[in-house]
């Protein structure tokens, strides 16, 4: 009830927002200045950036947005209008804004969010009559229209700003800061604690913030900010693994680090609150209280093997919680050095993988081409979209002009508003909104004939029926808002020029063949959305993962040589393939569920498999080798990660039975054979394959049960 409530203020106030600008800008020009085409464009531009645009933020982040966003629409309408001159330049114009524009998404959520607004100033610009003189005030009328709404949304009930993404980190770490200090004290085991540092994590997913407030960017910034989440997501399930299960008394080694990794999270959570420029700049090591965190970790991978003469062996268990403690370090180190970068520091990495901070010292225009060329394939829902949008546009703008229909832009903004990503969706919107637009067509025309050309009575009604149409029409769906909006635009264009009923029925026409058009390529381009893609996505995930397992094994017991500087063809392709994955998942969520489709999967356990193999290609191979492992243990390492690799081929093709697989354990006896030091990291390399099976079952709907810590820690 309160949430509604809210949602129906916060709508309210945008509604406010976008209906004081209108007719600040609107009124003046019209009236005033008796310059009807400045009219029109102070009054679209409220609704293009304030109704059609989602933007992120709150109040003067908002406006700054609106700011930033005027001098690109002051392009396209440059640009429309001199396509006007005819059909087919127009309609090319259509095509490469449509595209240009939808596929922008990539690169962030404010040009995402601001990508629906801008395509109506190209399509209201594109259109007939070819009067470049008009230019002007054209541009007149934008920069009016995007000054008073940026005024507005900053000055007139400004929303009250939600926490950012950084701030959500900062929260989670100083949970994660307390129970690392109760795991030093043995207060475990508290389930309690667990879930708590498990709902934590939930809250960071990405599905759980607005679409505006995700660090989706191509920037070095959103990627760091990403990377910080992740990290911290992977850290509080660490710690619930570990506050989860009975202490182990007397453990020293463990207890240290664990206080480095409660000291890193409290001064990251710190630091990222205060919003430091800079922090951590020319260091290039992480903190943790007086002690350099990875001074610290490098003296647990001495001390956990065993005493201090490194001869006296360590029990099992207690080497397989010293892995998990150790993972969790690995965890706050990736996370401290991550906030660093998002904070502007430039962290020279010594020790740490460069692979996983390869944007580190990359450039924006690189960052940037990086996300589009990954981006541009049929397997990307992104261009997937974008090219959808852009044929339906440019389809809709041919139609328009070829049977030169009265407000032809109706019906580009009909395709504009109604495509959805799935073809079932367009359906159920195209239909609300047909019976929305002819309620609302019957209700003007009814208006016009009643009113006729008292264009008083217009103005009187314009600003209460916007109020209404923008308050309630988001909150409605397309039918309540195609019919209001029906409303508002039959009352302003009665104000501009004399108008007989034909007006709503011009209206009805376009937005109807609008609708027809945005279904039709809702049906001929991927009609079944990203519960097609998906699988595909998620194939070509664990398909690029597979051989990670097994050279980040041997490369433990092997050697794995110097790190290499950047990212290695195999790091570099499931990174780009679980880009992928990630936004067919993104959309994935946002989709009705028309049929049983990838309900049996937990898709998100994929992800996590594939983000749990790269964090392991990152970190495990920092050996030299093992030329002291005896050969049945290097056997059982290889056959070990082999049986993952098999199984996780197996899985890409997401058999219906799922796939179960539990990698043999290292036996005992083999285990006797091995010398103390080699003991550590080759139960690290145990860990991860457990911890790797356990995300396949997930994943392939096997519905495993839940594991022990053996087999649900692991980097």
């Amino acid at each position: 009830m309160a949430e509604g409530l809210s949602a129906v203020a916060r709508t309210g106030r945008h509604a406010a927002h976008v209906t004081a600008a209108t007719a600040a800008g609107f009124y003046p020009a019209l009236y005033l200045l008796d310059r009807p085409v400045a009219g029109v464009y102070a009054l679209f531009t409220p609704i293009a950036f304030g109704i059609l645009s989602p933007l992120p933020g709150a109040g003067r982040e908002r406006a700054a947005t609106v700011l930033r966003a005027v001098p690109a629409a002051a392009v396209l309408v440059v640009l429309g209008t001199v396509l006007a001159v005819g059909t087919w330049p127009a309609v090319a114009g259509m095509l490469a804004v449509g595209f240009a524009l939808a596929f922008g998404a990539v690169c962030g959520p404010r040009i995402a969010g601001a990508a629906p607004g801008l395509q109506l100033f190209y399509i209201l610009a594109c259109f007939p009559p070819y009067e470049p003189g008009t230019l002007p005030q054209r541009l007149a009328g934008l920069a009016v229209g995007g000054a008073l709404l940026a005024l507005t949304e900053a000055f007139l009930f400004p929303d009250a700003p939600e926490p950012s993404y950084r701030e959500r980190i900062a929260d989670a770490l100083d949970t994660a800061a307390r129970a690392a200090s109760g795991v030093v004290r043995g207060e475990g085991p508290d389930p309690e604690e667990a879930g708590r540092l498990g709902a934590a994590g939930r809250e960071l997913r990405l599905s759980r913030l607005p679409a505006g407030a995700r660090p989706t960017g191509a920037g070095r910034t959103d990627r760091a900010l990403a990377q910080a989440g992740a990290a911290t997501r992977r850290l509080l399930d660490q710690l619930a693994l570990l506050t989860a299960h009975v202490p182990a008394p007397g453990d020293t080694v463990s207890a240290d680090l664990l206080r480095g990794i409660a000291a890193s999270c409290t001064e990251t959570a710190a630091a990222l609150r205060r919003r430091r420029r800079g922090w951590g700049r020319g260091r290039g090591r992480v903190l943790a209280g007086p002690q350099l965190l990875e001074e610290m970790v490098a003296d647990f991978l001495k001390a956990r093997g065993g005493a201090s003469d490194g001869r006296e062996p360590v029990p099992r268990a207690v080497l397989v919680r010293r892995s998990t403690v150790l993972t969790a370090a690995v965890s706050a180190v990736t996370v401290r050095t991550a906030a660093s970068l998002a904070l502007g520091g430039r962290e020279r990495l010594h020790g740490l993988p460069r692979e996983q901070f390869w944007y580190a010292a990359e450039g924006t225009a690189r960052l940037v081409a990086v996300r589009i060329r990954g981006n541009l394939t049929r397997r990307s829902v992104v261009f997937q979209n974008a090219l959808r949008t852009a044929l339906g546009l440019a389809l809709a703008r041919l139609v328009a002009g070829s049977l030169d229909l009265t407000h032809g832009f109706w019906v580009l903004l009909a395709v504009l508003t109604l495509g959805r990503t799935t073809a079932g969706a367009t359906w159920s919107a195209v239909r609300a909104a047909a019976a929305g637009t002819l309620a609302g067509a019957f209700a003007a025309g009814l208006l016009i004939v009643g009113a006729g050309g008292a264009s008083g009575v217009y103005a009187a009604l314009l600003v209460p029926m916007m109020l209404v149409a923008f308050t309630l029409g988001p909150l409605g769906g397309p039918a309540r808002g195609q019919g209001l909006f029906t409303l508002v635009v039959a009352t302003a264009f009665a104000q501009i020029a004399p108008v007989t009923w034909r007006l709503a029925e011009a209206r009805l026409v376009d937005v109807l063949t609008g609708s027809a058009i945005g279904l039709l390529c809702g049906l001929l381009a991927w009609p079944a959305g990203a519960r097609a893609e998906i699988r595909y996505a998620m194939s070509g995930l664990l398909r690029a993962a597979a051989p990670l397992v097994r050279a980040a094994s041997a490369a433990v017991t092997d050697g794995g040589g110097a790190p290499p500087d950047g990212p290695s063809p195999g790091v570099r392709l499931a990174l780009h393939r679980l880009r992928i994955a990630e936004a067919a998942y993104a959309q994935y969520r946002t989709e009705p569920a028309a049929d049983g489709s990838g309900a049996a999967h937990d898709w998100l356990a994929v992800l996590d498999h594939g983000s749990r193999t790269l964090v392991g290609a990152y970190w495990l191979p920092r050996t030299d080798g093992m030329p002291g492992l005896p050969p049945d243990a290097r056997r059982w390492a290889r056959e070990a990660a082999e049986e993952v690799v098999t199984a996780t081929v197996r899985a890409a093709g997401f058999p219906p039975d799922g796939v179960r697989v539990r990698p043999a354990p290292l036996p005992p006896e083999v285990a006797a054979r091995v010398p103390v030091p080699l003991l550590a990291p080759l139960t690290d390399v145990e860990v991860w394959l457990h911890a790797l099976a356990h995300d396949l079952e997930a994943g392939s709907g096997a519905r495993p049960e839940e594991a022990p810590l053996p087999e649900r820690a692991g980097p």
